[in-house]
């Protein structure tokens, strides 16, 4: 009963409460009711009207579907048959265009062709041309377009060329009349006397009355310029005038022009006067020219054209003007090999009185710029006459080259003497402490030109010189060229002393390359010209060495830094002289050598046949070191004189002494018949010693003859064992200690005691002292 009770009262309190939370939930559904109708109230009209806007959208969707179809059904169809009709059209309309174009162009071609022809007829040149190039340019025109060509174009093309070449051959004719030139009949003849026979007409003189018509000159250039042929008159008249009037007037100083002015025709022509320089100043040159280029500005050159290019303001320009673009560089260059170059001075003191040729070239200059007929920028005669030093400088070298090189290729043989106290002509230089550069003076310089060396011993005033000889008068004046150039190098200007310095180099340089080569046969033949090569690179080597140091001391000179030096040049030229005459030296003694191999080893003299081939060889081998001596007498310093016969003499003793030593066997006969040979020899060999002239001056030098040959006192000892004995010979020997043992060896003593001696004991006893 409890548990239904407890029950029950749950289930009270279940009602209870879920009636409770279900008022509860009504009451909020409520609330919630009445704001959604309240929302819905606002919503219904937006959503009507959105409905309404749906509708006609669908009626907007299906109108536009209705259109689209009737658009491409029907509208479509004939908008591609209208764009088809409008394309057609407008190509109809570009063809008829293009053809209507030609057709005006055609027209314009042929208007054209028409008024040239009707101009041409009453000789208005310029307007005639002026029709001709607008033709040209109607056909030029049609002649560019593309995939139109007509047949008829071919031959208004030759229409043109027709019409074209008729008006030049009118101009050409009336360009004859206008200029008239008279010239000899050797047209390429440029002498005196063609110059004197031209002559040039000019039919373009102002008319004396104002009412006459004013001569075609301008007209007829005018036309020319327009049909482009203007260039090529003017070029022709140039060279005639450069050939005929120019050009003579430059080359030949007696020319002198003559002007002749008549009602209907100006006149240039030439006389010659007989009294006439051989080459024209500049001045008098620049006025001739001048003169004539007056003439021509007044009569044809003064003439405006209508000339369009570039650097010409409004395209006029005169006709000097075209004229001077087309002849001025030859003219110019004509002005200066030929005028300018010769004016140059050769000596640097005529540089001053130069200023009148640079002031004449200026005025001329700035006489042919007024006429129109230069540039205002035009200078290329005033830049070379103002670089005056530097022509100066490069003339002179050409002239000190060319007579260097005409020294250097004369004779050799024409010689003059050498000797240490003779004065040679050279310039005379200033004392090195005159100028700026004070040099210390040597106190202990003596009056009698010698030094004092601070004790007895003195040198003489000769040490340092030249050994007397004979050197080419050629190379003397060579050194003399030399020190004139440098000495004028001095006083001129920086630029050009160093030029001129090189130049004396380039001498020096020039003799070492050329003479050897120029005079190499003579050099290799004749022995006196060997000698005096010899003598003259000594010569040479000798200035050389004290040549810069000459000029050093010159203040004004730029020589004075001490780099101006031809030492460097020094052991070449000592050098070539030597090589040069020891090659002369090889050949005589190969000669000697030739000579002596006919003597048939000097063996068997009792045979007389071969004593006579050994004596005949002995006497041509004198007779040429005779014939040396007589040769270089004269010639070579005295020491090389005696140091080369010397040596071939010693060459022939040499070969002598061999053979015989290398005998094997020698009787008493053949040991007489060679000392004989030798004794030849000894007699007659210092005789070949002649250096001097005076024959009672060459005893000294004959004297002295084993000083220079060598095998002199071996040849001597050769003869003394030939003619002695046996315990001569040993006595000569002396143990190794005596004069045979100094020159020969115990071998060779013992091999002409055994040639010479049978064997005995005496012998045997001989050699076995000789060790």
């Amino acid at each position: 009963g409890s548990l239904v009770a407890a029950v029950l009262a749950h289930s009270g309190r279940l009602d209870k409460e879920h009636l409770g939370a279900r008022v509860g939930r009504l009451s909020r559904r409520g609330e919630v009711c009445t704001m959604i109708n309240k929302k819905y109230s606002e919503f219904l009209p937006s959503m009507q009207s959105a409905e309404e806007l749906v509708v006609q959208v669908e009626g907007l969707s299906n109108n536009i579907d209705l259109l689209k179809a009737g658009i491409e059904n029907e509208v479509q169809r004939d908008l591609n048959v209208a764009v088809a009709e409008f394309t057609e059209l407008k190509q109809q309309l570009e063809r008829d265009t293009l053809v209507l174009s030609v057709l005006k162009k055609l027209q314009e071609f042929d208007t054209t062709i028409k008024e040239c022809n009707t101009a041409l007829l009453e000789k208005q040149y310029v307007r005639a041309a002026q029709q001709l190039e607008k033709a040209r340019s109607s056909l030029r025109n049609l002649e560019s377009r593309r995939g139109f060509e007509l047949k008829i174009l071919k031959a208004l093309g030759t229409e043109l060329t027709v019409q074209t070449q008729n008006i030049i051959y009118h101009l050409g004719e009336e360009w004859q009349k206008l200029i008239v030139w008279k010239l000899p009949p050797s047209k390429g003849s440029s002498s005196l006397e063609a110059a004197v026979l031209s002559e040039l007409h000019l039919h373009t003189v102002l008319p004396q009355d104002e009412d006459s018509a004013v001569p075609p000159v301008a007209a007829v250039l005018q036309a020319l310029a327009v049909l482009g042929e203007l260039h090529s008159k003017l070029r022709d008249f140039g060279q005639l005038l450069l050939q005929y009037i120019l050009k003579p007037l430059i080359s030949h100083p007696s020319l002198e022009p003559v002007t002749e002015e008549q009602p209907d025709v100006f006149i240039l022509k030439f006389r010659s006067q007989e009294l006439a320089l051989d080459e024209s100043s500049p001045m008098e040159v620049f006025y001739k020219i001048k003169l004539i280029f007056e003439v021509l500005h007044k009569y044809l050159l003064n003439v405006p054209l209508e000339q369009p290019g570039e650097g010409r303001k409004e395209g006029r320009v005169t006709l000097a003007e075209l004229l001077g673009e087309l002849i001025w560089e030859e003219l110019s260059d004509c002005l200066i090999h030929n005028c300018l170059v010769n004016s140059i001075p050769t000596n640097s003191s005529k540089l001053e009185q130069y200023k009148e040729v640079i002031e004449s070239t200026e005025e001329f200059e700035q006489a042919l710029k007024k006429m129109q007929f230069l540039k205002e920028d035009t200078t290329a005669l005033l830049k070379y006459a103002c670089n005056v030093d530097s022509h100066f400088a490069n003339k002179k070298c050409q002239d000190v080259i060319m007579a260097a090189r005409n020294l250097m290729t004369s004779e050799i043989h024409n010689t003059v003497k050498i000797t240490p106290d003779s004065s040679a002509a050279l310039p005379e230089l200033p004392d090195p402490g005159s100028g700026d550069l004070k040099m210390p003076r040597p106190s202990s310089l003596l009056h009698n030109g010698t030094v004092n060396l601070g004790s007895e011993s003195r040198l003489s005033q000769f040490t340092l010189c030249l050994p007397t000889c004979r050197i080419s008068s050629s190379v003397q004046q060579l050194v003399e060229l030399a020190y004139h150039t440098l000495l004028e190098a001095t006083a001129s200007t920086d630029l050009c002393c160093v030029q001129l310095f090189d130049c004396v180099r380039n001498i020096f340089q020039l003799f070492y390359e050329v003479v050897p080569t120029y005079h190499r046969e003579n050099l290799q033949k004749l022995p006196q010209l060997a000698a005096i090569h010899h003598n003259n690179c000594m010569y040479i080597a000798h200035h050389l060495l004290t040549l810069g140091h000459q000029f050093r001391y010159r203040s004004t000179s730029v020589l004075s830094n001490g780099a101006a030096t031809f030492v460097d040049l020094v052991p070449a030229f000592r050098r070539l002289g030597m090589e040069c005459f020891l090659a002369q030296m090889r050949v005589q003694k190969g000669e000697i050598l030739e000579r002596l191999s006919s003597a048939r080893n000097f063996s068997n003299m009792d045979d007389e046949e071969n004593y006579c081939a050994a004596n005949k060889a002995i006497k041509q081998v004198l007779h040429q070191l005779r014939r040396l001596g007589l040769v270089w007498q004269d010639v070579l310093p005295v020491n090389v004189y005696c140091k080369a016969m010397g040596a071939l003499l010693n060459t022939a003793l040499a070969e002598i002494v061999t053979r015989i030593a290398a005998l094997e066997d020698i009787s008493a006969e053949d040991a007489d018949r060679l000392y004989s040979l030798c004794r030849i020899m000894v007699e007659e060999g210092p005789q070949v010693f002649t250096p001097l002239l005076e024959e009672d001056k060459n005893k000294k030098y004959q004297e002295e003859v084993p000083v220079y040959v060598q095998k002199w006192m071996t040849f001597k000892e050769l003869m003394i064992i030939l003619q002695a004995n046996l315990q001569e010979i040993v006595d000569q020997w002396a143990d190794g200690k005596g004069p045979l043992a100094e020159e020969f060896s115990a071998a060779e003593v013992k091999s002409l005691i055994r040639a010479l001696f049978q064997n005995t004991e005496r012998r045997a006893a001989a050699l076995a002292k000789i060790k």
